[in-house]
C-alpha cells in the first residue's frame, strides 16, 4: 500500500498544476494547427511537442541539464540556431526578382513600420498602466509585425527571453495565417483597377550581379549597422553559396540537411519556454494581440507604399506586391499573387511579389539590428 501511496505521489498526476494542465491543452492545440491544418508544420509540430515535453510534472527535460534545456542553453541564448536558419533560408532565397526591380526594396522597408509602431504602442500601454512591459520587452515584441520567425526568435533571445515563448508562437501562428489575416486589408486598402494592374516581365539578372550583391548587401548594411551584421551576413553567406556555383555540396547541406535539423531543435528548445507559470499571463494576451496589431500595420504600410510607387513610377506598380514585404517567404508573395488573380485571372504577379518578399527579410534583419542596438 506504501508503494503505491509513494508511486501516486511521484506521479506527474498528482503534481500536475492547473497551469500545466492548460498549457497541455494549448500545445495540444498547436500540434493539431501543425499537423491537421499544415499551418507553419515544421515549427508548430516541434514547438507543440517541446511544450508538452517541458509541461510535464518531474521530467526536468526543459530545466537543469535536460535536453531541452541544453538546446536552449546552446542555441537560443548564444543565437545560433536563428542565424544558422538564416544562412539556410539565404541559401534556398532567389534574390533575383529583387534585383530586377529594385524599386522593391522600398516596399520591404515600409512593411516594417509595423515594427516599429508596435514597439511605441506597447510603451504607450505601459504608459497608462494596461501592460507593464520594458524597453527591451516592447522590442522584442514589436519584431513579430516583421513576420519572421528565425528573427523574432533570435531578438527575443537577446532581449527578452523570459517573453521567448509567447513572443515564437505568436510570430509563427500569424505567419500560418497569412492567407487568412493579409486580403481583407489588401482589397480594403486598394481599388479594383490597382488590383487588376499587370506588371512588365522582369528583366534577366547577371550572375556577376548575383554573386556581388550579397557581399556589397553585407558590407552596405554591416559597416553602417553592425548589430545587424550577425543575422545579414549569414543571410548573405547562405546566398552566396547558392550564387557562386563552386561549392554544391555546401549550399545543398545548408539548405537541407543543416536547416532541418537545427529546425527541430530550434523548435523543441523554444517548447521548453512554455511553461505554464511563464505562458500563461496576462502579458502573454498583450503580446498577441500587438503581434496581430504589428502584422496588420505593415501589410497595409507595404500596399500603401505600394500605391505611392504606382503614382510616381512610369511602370506600373501593382500595390498588392506591397503586402509581400512582410517577409512570410513565400507565403506572402503567393497570397499577392492569388488576390491578383481574383481581379484579373492573366494576372501573374508571384516573381514580382518575391522582390519586396526578400527585401521584407532584409528589411527585418536590419530591423532587428535596431532593436538590439537601442534597446540592447
Amino acid at each position: 500500500m506504501d508503494m503505491i501511496r509513494e508511486i501516486w505521489l511521484d506521479s506527474g498526476l498528482y503534481q500536475i498544476s492547473w497551469q500545466q494542465a492548460v498549457m497541455l491543452v494549448i500545445c495540444s492545440a498547436l500540434l493539431y494547427l501543425g499537423i491537421v491544418k499544415k499551418f507553419e508544420p515544421l515549427l508548430l509540430v516541434t514547438i507543440g511537442f517541446g511544450g508538452l515535453l517541458s509541461n510535464i510534472p518531474g521530467a526536468e527535460i526543459a530545466t537543469g541539464d535536460g535536453l531541452l534545456h541544453l538546446a536552449y542553453t546552446v542555441g537560443i541564448e548564444t543565437g545560433a540556431f536563428p542565424l544558422i536558419i538564416f544562412m539556410g533560408v539565404g541559401a534556398m532565397t532567389d534574390f533575383g526578382p529583387l534585383l530586377a526591380n529594385p524599386r522593391t526594396l522600398f516596399l520591404g522597408a515600409a512593411a516594417q513600420f509595423g515594427i516599429f509602431a508596435t514597439l511605441l504602442g506597447a510603451l504607450a500601454l505601459t504608459e497608462i498602466g494596461w501592460m507593464d512591459f520594458s524597453l527591451r520587452e516592447a522590442a522584442a515584441i514589436g519584431i513579430i509585425g516583421g513576420a519572421d520567425g528565425p528573427t523574432a526568435i533570435y531578438v527575443a533571445g537577446q532581449l527578452a527571453p523570459n517573453l521567448l515563448g509567447a513572443i515564437a508562437v505568436a510570430a509563427y501562428s500569424y505567419m500560418a495565417l497569412v492567407p487568412l489575416i493579409q486580403p481583407p486589408i489588401m482589397r480594403a486598402l486598394t481599388t479594383e483597377s490597382e488590383r487588376r494592374i499587370r506588371m512588365v516581365q522582369l528583366r534577366e539578372v547577371s550572375k556577376t550581379e548575383r554573386i556581388l550583391f550579397p557581399i556589397l548587401l553585407l558590407l552596405l548594411v554591416g559597416l553602417l549597422l553592425p548589430s545587424a551584421a550577425p543575422l545579414l551576413g549569414m543571410l548573405c553567406f547562405g546566398n552566396l553559396m547558392r550564387e557562386c556555383g563552386v561549392v554544391e555540396r555546401l549550399s545543398n547541406t545548408t539548405q537541407n540537411a543543416l536547416i532541418n535539423i537545427v529546425t527541430i531543435f530550434l523548435g523543441l528548445a523554444v517548447g521548453s519556454k512554455l511553461s505554464g507559470e511563464e505562458f500563461l499571463a496576462f502579458s502573454t494576451l498583450g503580446i498577441l494581440v500587438l503581434g496581430m496589431v504589428a502584422f496588420a500595420i505593415g501589410t497595409a504600410s507595404g500596399v500603401l507604399m505600394g500605391k505611392l510607387l504606382n503614382a510616381v513610377s512610369k511602370q506600373d506598380i501593382n500595390p498588392l506586391i506591397g503586402a509581400a514585404g512582410v517577409s512570410a517567404v513565400p507565403m506572402a508573395a503567393r497570397v499577392a499573387n492569388k488576390v491578383g488573380q481574383e481581379a484579373n485571372p492573366q494576372n501573374v504577379l508571384l516573381m514580382h511579389a518575391m522582390g519586396p518578399n526578400v527585401a521584407g527579410v532584409i528589411g527585418s534583419a536590419v530591423a532587428a539590428g535596431i532593436m538590439i542596438l537601442f534597446a540592447g
